[in-house]
Formats: structure tokens, C-alpha cells, sequence
């Protein structure tokens, strides 16, 4: 019997990273945390200065990292036995993992690690190409979404109650940069299809989120 994958698909501030989180726990799989990883590499990438356009180093320092999640109430994020959870959810980071995430060498690497995640014990993987790429074969595929103010109001609220200095204008003009850069890049772009079942998260609480996935899941068909 196959392990279950779940894949859910969107770009940055629809809260993928919770509703993954909730949705593993409620179907009793792990949680593979595949935008942390590119995070992690892009925070790898900024500590050693390499340039984002130098594509073999970065693909050196994709093959060379070590990446792994710590179970919990809240998942870690390990590089290379680092706890770099908060680390990673800076705005620049963010940048850097969309930047870093478009480097086809880079995508190998860790697409092939997550596919070893999963294949191993099953998982609820969330990302930009999960359904599209790293598990095609799924049946349970979903791309979340909502409207871009709302994705940066979101973000807004998470840096804030950080205490990181943020600007809504600025955050909203970063969230439709990565949105452009995630869409029309040239290997695996943020995309669904009709395989997806398709959740607009604007106006939804996570709770019904997390609802609809697990009843598409678990039926076979979405929540009415």
C-alpha cells in the first residue's frame, strides 16, 4: 500500500505552513515542510555570500546541506544541525528562497530529497509544485489561494507580532514580486490544473481550511 500524499500548492501568504501543519496532524502523517527547505538554502546561500545568478555554487550548496524537520507542536527547521525556524521567515529570506528556488540544479536536489520524505512514510507536503512536480501522481492535490492584499495583510500581521520593522505598502509590493517571479519562471512555475481541487482562502478561517482539505481526503471529493 502506498504511503498517503497530500500536496498543497499556492503561492506565499495563503497559509499553507498551518493548514499543512493541522491537515498532517488530523490524517496522522508527517508534515514535509518543502518551502522551509528552499528557505533554508537561501538562507545558506546569504551567509556565504554567493550571488544568486552563480548557479553551480548554489547547486554545491544545495547538494552539500543538510536539511531535516524536528517533529513537535511546532516543526524545526535543521540546517545542517542548526535550529533556523525563525531565521528563515524574514522577508529577505524570503526573496532568497524564491530566488535560489528557480535554479533548476537546486530544485533537483531538493525535489528528489522531499520524494525520499515522502516515499518513506508518507506526508502532507506543501510548496509551489508539489502536485505538479515532486508528486504528480497524487490524487489529493490543493491549491490554496486568496487575494493579494489579503496575503500581505497576513504577512504584515506575522512580522509585526515579531516585532520586525515592516511597511504594509512595502510587503504588498513584495508579495506581488514573488507572485511574478514564482509564476513566470522557467522550470517548474507556480501553476495548478484541473487534477487540483481549488481553495480560496480569503474569506475562510483556517479551522475551515484545514476542513475542507481533510474531508476531500478522506471522501474523495471536497467539502460542500
Amino acid at each position: 500500500m502506498q504511503p498517503l500524499i497530500v500536496a498543497i500548492d499556492g503561492p506565499s501568504g495563503v497559509g499553507k505552513s498551518t493548514v499543512s501543519r493541522l491537515v498532517a496532524r488530523e490524517l496522522d502523517i508527517p508534515q514535509i515542510d518543502t518551502g522551509a527547505m528552499y528557505r533554508a538554502i537561501g538562507l545558506a546561500a546569504t551567509r556565504a555570500g554567493i550571488d544568486f545568478k552563480d548557479e553551480p555554487a548554489l547547486a554545491e550548496l544545495a547538494a552539500k546541506s543538510q536539511i531535516e524537520f524536528v517533529p513537535g507542536e511546532k516543526s524545526r527547521t535543521m540546517l545542517d544541525g542548526e535550529d533556523v525556524t525563525d531565521l528563515i521567515r524574514t522577508p529577505e529570506i524570503s526573496m532568497a528562497a524564491s530566488h535560489v528556488s528557480a535554479i533548476p540544479a537546486v530544485r533537483r536536489v531538493l525535489v528528489k530529497l522531499q520524494q525520499e520524505m515522502g516515499r518513506r512514510n508518507g506526508g502532507v507536503l506543501e510548496g509551489r509544485d508539489i502536485g505538479t512536480k515532486v508528486f504528480p501522481e497524487t490524487p489529493h492535490k490543493f491549491f490554496l489561494t486568496a487575494r493579494p492584499a489579503v496575503r500581505a495583510q497576513r504577512r504584515y500581521r506575522e512580522l509585526s507580532a515579531k516585532g520586525q520593522p515592516v511597511d504594509f505598502d512595502t510587503v504588498l509590493a513584495e508579495t506581488v514580486q514573488r507572485d511574478k517571479q514564482d509564476s513566470t519562471r522557467a522550470d517548474s512555475p507556480l501553476t495548478y490544473d484541473d487534477s487540483y481541487h481549488l481553495v480560496d482562502t480569503s474569506d475562510l478561517t483556517i479551522p475551515e481550511v484545514v476542513s475542507r482539505i481533510v474531508e476531500a481526503v478522506r471522501t474523495g471529493k471536497p467539502e460542500a
